[in-house]
Formats: C-alpha cells, sequence, structure tokens
C-alpha cells in the first residue's frame, strides 16, 4: 500500500505525470504510423523520387554522382560542354561526347538528399531483389511492397515528426502550451504531409530546414528586440539563416530563392546594424551554394543543368516532358512570350486551386482571417510578416518553374513550395481560433475541450477518412511494378542500355541504364542507337500506350513513334526498319518489351539455349 500510494504522489506532485503524458504521446505516434502504414503506403510513384533514390545508391556502392536514368537533353548538354573544352580532351573522351559509354554523370539532382539517402541506404545493406515470397514484402505469392522504398519512406515520416516538434516548441514561445497541442496534433493529423512523407520526395527534409530557418529567425528578433547576446550572436544567426537557405538551395534548387524574404526580414528587424546582418547571410548562403554551381558548369557549362531549363518546360515551346526528352532542342525562338504566358497561367492556377488548399485541409481561412487582426507577441507578428513576404515569391517561383512533373502528380511533387508554408498557416490559424474561442463565454468548462475536440477532429478529417475502407494497396500500377521491371533488367548485363517511358523506374528497381524515350523515333532514337550506344531492350507502359490517338499519336514530333506501336499492336509485328525485333509472349497489352534477341533464354545468339526462358509468371501485372 505505501508503494502505492508512493507512486501517486509521484504521478501527482512530483512531476511523474509529465512522463507518463509523453510515454502515451510516444505511444500514439507509433500506432497511429503503424496503422498509417499498413493502410496507405504505396511504393515511389513519382519520377523526383526514383531518381533521388537511384542516384543515392549509385552513391552507396561507390559509383560516384553518376545516373542510370539518362536523359536525352543531358546527353545534349554534356556533348555541348565537351565540344567547347574538346582541345584539352583525351582521345576516349573526345569518342564519347555525350558521356553515355561510361557512367553518366548526373546534372538535374542538387546533392543534400540524395547525399543523405546514400548514407541511409549504405548503413540498410538493403537487399534491392523484388520478392513475391517474404512476409510483409509480399503478399499472397505476388509483389507487394519494395523495401527501400518502404525504409525511405520511414525515414521521411521520422523527419516529419522533427517538424512537429519543432513547431510545437515554437507555437509554445510564441504564445501557450494549448495553442502548441492543439499546432501539433493537427499538423500530426494532417494528412497532405503523410502523403508527402510516403512520397519519398526531398520535401520533408526541405521542410525540416525550413522550420529550423523560421526559428533562426524568430531567435536572431528576439535577441535584437531585447539586445540579448550582442552584435555577435546576431551575426552568427544571421550567418546560421543563410546557411540554412544554402542548404535547402542544395537540396531543391528553387529554394534559394527564399533568401529574398530572409535578407527582406533582417533588413527590416536588424535595426541599426542590419546591413551588415545582410551581408553575413549572403556570404555564408553563397558559400555553401557557389561551389555546387562550379560543379555544374565544370561538368556540363551550366550552373543548374537540366534543372536550370525548367522555364522552358510545359510551355509553348516545348511542351509536356518534350524537352527532357530531346537530342536536338531548337532555343532559337525567344522564350520571353512564352514564358509569360506560363507564369501568367501556373499563377492563376495557384490563385485559384492550390493556395485555398494550402494547408490539406480548411483551417487555412483562419490564417487568412486573422491577418486583420494584431498579434500580442511582437516576434509572432514578425513571424507572420516572413510568411507574408514568402508567399508571393514561392507563388511566383513555382509558377514560373512548373513542369510536366505538376501536371503527372498535381500535388505530391518536388515542384510544390507552398507546402513549406502550411505549418506556419495552422499555427497562426490555431492562435486565431484561440483568440475567438477566448471570447465566448462558455457556462460550463467542458464545452471548451469539446469544441476544441471538435476542432480538430473537422481539421483532421481528411486523414481520419485514410482508415475507413477501402483499404490501399501499395504497388503503384499501372504503370510502376518492380517485378516485372526487374525482370526484362535482369536479361541485361551491367554495362547494357535500355530504352524506357519510364526510366527513372528502371534506373531504380531495374538497377541498369535508361535512356528517356526520345521525342522521335526517326533520327534521335536512331542516332543514340547506332552512333553512341547499343539500345538493347525498348520498354514501354500505358503511359505511352494510353495516349490520345489522334493529336499525340498521329501528329505532332511522337508520330513516328505512334506509327511505330500501332504497328506493333495492331498487326502484331515489329516494323522491319526497328533493331529490336524480339519479343516475349505475355507483355501486351499493358507493357511492351521488345530486344535485340531472346534474351529471356540467357544464351546468345550463336550458341545452343539449354532451356527456354522463364515463361509469363502467373498473377503479376503485365505478366501475363
Amino acid at each position: 500500500m505505501p508503494v502505492l500510494q508512493e507512486t501517486i504522489h509521484k504521478l501527482e506532485v512530483a512531476g511523474g505525470l509529465r512522463y507518463v503524458k509523453l510515454g502515451l504521446t510516444i505511444v500514439g505516434l507509433v500506432l497511429v504510423t503503424c496503422w498509417y502504414n499498413a493502410r496507405s503506403y504505396k511504393n515511389m510513384a513519382t519520377q523526383e523520387a526514383m531518381d533521388s533514390a537511384q542516384l543515392a545508391r549509385n552513391i552507396s556502392q561507390g559509383k560516384g554522382y553518376t545516373t542510370f536514368f539518362v536523359r536525352p537533353f543531358s546527353m545534349y548538354l554534356l556533348r555541348k560542354h565537351n565540344e567547347a573544352r574538346i582541345a584539352s580532351l583525351t582521345e576516349t573522351q573526345r569518342a564519347d561526347l555525350y558521356q553515355i559509354k561510361g557512367p553518366h554523370p548526373d546534372i538535374a539532382n542538387p546533392p543534400v538528399y540524395p547525399l543523405l539517402l546514400a548514407g541511409l541506404l549504405k548503413l540498410g545493406h538493403f537487399d534491392y531483389t523484388v520478392s513475391n515470397t517474404k512476409a510483409f514484402w509480399a503478399n499472397g505469392g505476388h509483389f507487394w511492397r519494395y523495401p527501400a522504398d518502404f525504409f525511405i519512406s520511414i525515414f521521411n515520416q521520422l523527419l516529419f515528426f522533427g517538424v512537429i516538434a519543432l513547431v510545437f516548441l515554437l507555437a509554445r514561445r510564441l504564445f501557450d502550451p494549448s495553442v502548441a497541442w492543439v499546432t501539433a496534433g493537427i499538423l500530426f493529423g494532417t494528412e497532405l504531409f503523410w502523403r508527402f512523407s510516403v512520397s519519398d520526395l526531398s520535401t520533408m527534409l526541405l521542410l525540416l530546414l525550413f522550420t529550423g530557418l523560421v526559428w533562426c529567425l524568430f531567435l536572431f528578433d528576439e535577441s535584437a528586440r531585447e539586445q540579448r547576446g550582442g552584435i555577435v550572436r546576431l551575426l552568427v544567426l544571421a550567418g546560421i539563416a543563410g546557411a540554412l537557405v544554402g542548404v535547402g538551395a542544395l537540396t531543391r534548387y528553387s529554394f534559394a530563392f527564399a533568401i529574398i524574404p530572409v535578407l527582406l526580414f533582417l533588413l527590416l528587424f536588424g535595426g541599426s546594424q542590419r546591413f551588415l546582418f545582410v551581408a553575413c547571410a549572403l556570404l555564408l548562403f553563397a558559400c555553401i551554394f557557389t561551389p555546387w554551381v562550379v560543379r555544374n558548369f565544370r561538368v556540363s557549362g551550366t550552373p543548374f543543368g537540366t534543372a536550370g531549363y525548367a522555364v522552358y518546360e510545359n510551355s509553348a515551346i516545348f511542351p509536356g516532358h518534350s524537352l527532357e526528352r530531346t537530342l536536338e532542342p531548337d532555343f532559337q525562338r525567344s522564350p520571353l512570350v512564352p514564358f509569360t504566358q506560363k507564369l501568367l497561367a501556373g499563377t492563376r492556377q495557384i490563385l485559384a486551386d492550390e493556395l485555398p488548399r494550402l494547408t490539406g485541409n480548411w483551417l487555412g481561412a483562419f490564417f487568412l482571417v486573422g491577418l486583420l487582426v494584431g498579434l500580442t507577441h511582437p516576434g509572432a507578428s514578425r513571424l507572420r510578416y516572413f510568411v507574408l513576404l514568402c508567399l508571393p515569391i514561392f507563388i511566383l517561383v513555382q509558377a514560373g518553374g512548373r513542369t510536366q512533373l505538376s501536371e503527372d502528380s498535381p500535388v505530391i511533387n518536388s515542384e510544390n513550395l507552398l507546402v513549406l508554408l502550411a505549418p506556419l498557416v495552422l499555427l497562426f490559424g490555431v492562435s486565431f481560433f484561440f483568440l475567438l474561442l477566448n471570447q465566448i463565454f462558455l457556462p460550463i468548462r467542458e464545452l471548451r475541450y469539446l469544441i476544441l475536440g471538435l476542432f480538430c477532429a473537422i481539421g483532421c478529417l481528411p486523414m481520419l477518412f485514410t482508415f475507413l475502407p477501402p483499404k490501399g494497396i501499395p504497388v503503384v500500377y499501372p504503370p510502376y511494378h518492380p517485378f516485372a521491371i526487374q525482370t526484362w533488367s535482369n536479361w541485361l548485363k551491367e554495362n547494357e542500355m535500355s530504352m524506357s517511358d519510364v526510366p527513372w523506374a528502371a534506373a531504380w528497381y531495374g538497377q541498369r541504364e535508361s535512356v528517356w524515350m526520345t521525342q522521335t523515333l526517326q533520327p534521335e532514337f536512331f542516332n543514340i542507337n547506332d552512333y553512341q550506344k547499343q539500345i538493347s531492350i525498348l520498354y514501354l507502359t500505358r503511359l505511352t500506350t494510353d495516349r490520345r490517338f489522334a493529336s499525340q499519336w498521329l501528329t505532332g514530333p511522337e508520330q513516328t513513334w505512334g506509327v511505330f506501336i500501332l504497328d506493333c499492336i495492331t498487326r502484331n509485328q515489329v516494323p522491319a526498319y526497328f533493331p529490336l525485333r524480339k519479343t516475349q509472349a505475355g507483355w501486351l497489352p499493358d507493357q511492351m518489351v521488345l530486344c535485340d534477341w531472346e534474351r529471356w533464354r540467357k544464351t546468345e545468339p550463336g550458341t545452343e539455349s539449354s532451356s527456354p526462358g522463364p515463361s509469363a509468371t502467373e498473377g503479376e501485372p503485365g505478366l501475363r
């Protein structure tokens, strides 16, 4: 009995209840995470995620900053750069101006996220072989989950929890514990962030960096207002802010524009030494960001590689993915008018569609209305100014850099910058809700808890609905099926190359070099196959076969591919002029696999086949 009394005393008086609450919170986090992953987890579904992952694996395996996902446009940039310095090249380098016969350098991705993933993959010692028998990774004898995809998602969810913790601590400093707990709860229950976490994009890392940047600016403003720590502390905080923007820019190039609102914030609230703080932040930003720009110049002659041409992509000059799939792009036409049209159309779409659902729920409306009310805490007021400084800049950058990636996946994509502001928007929205709630007379105290519970439940409704039927499946098919991709990729040797309309998936799941299906069959395909490097397998999915018949297959630059595919499907034969003429039965109509010889038999031409190759694996999509 004395032991029980002592335990109760510790819980109620000695602060033990605090640890109980913390323990229950951790258990709740783990249970919800497991439940969400069991019901809503999906393998990688975006080009950007697979591209970063395959690049990270190459780094972890000691292959350098090289890629298996080859863009024809990157071949063009490398050839152009090598021709400009041809006098300094060796004979071997002159014979491979496109840098396709050996490891192909990556000039599309900034380095921070791939390097971080490379460390994770190195420590994880993952088995990249697809399994349809192991428990959890398979279901009923069929492929279900890809281990590396799943653990990268867990890593991103840990980053998400870090964001929640930083926002919680910030809310306690700016307002009170009640606002902090409700903000953290709604943030945890916002489905938008969970979808980003399982997408395996760099968004969660960038969100963590941005939240750290907000903390840094808050501490800078607090120190400047209270004159605490002297000028050295302010210089250090300004430098850290610039460094965080630099690291964020090396995570996603478009984030470099965040330096503008940071510098404006330092100018507005930096006091008499504001220009010194601006110079310090700008210097640290440049010191971190510039070396990678120099690297890109040395490799490709451009500051950002293929990413620097995002203003051209999905415009009237280069609609869709046509620029990255073009081996000889024509830049003679001025991009000013098409870019202006793209910027205006993109801004209109963001204002009409994306901005109203910025937070993934309706609570963003509280933030907008709350702008009409002053805040008592000066730090909170100034951070709200920072959000308002970021908002127009992020809108313009997102609209101007919008590519087909945003069309393929309208919300969950690497071009979504506005989502970085969502936690702060939720924070200020919740604070305004509490301001309204405190002005309502409630006859009994329990009504306040009921209102808070309903507020949180309504804010988390999209997340709550994910736990209701029907249950999602992790296989993102069509078009991605790792088992099918790994099947034909295993027919290739390590130095052989394929062409595909999903080369990022072939690079990640198949672990083989794959070039993006060129914009034209003639002459671009033959230019690569005949003069640069032989293409051994052509793999096409529904991304190609489901295109519009009249407007995409029979007209425009892809007409030659359209006629070719129609011949293959309707006549059940490969045109005589095409070098890849062998196909295994069972792939059509969902997928098309053409080889230079019957590679599934594992025996090269001129030798006897000891046994027939594997036939269609029953039950797996595309291998019927």
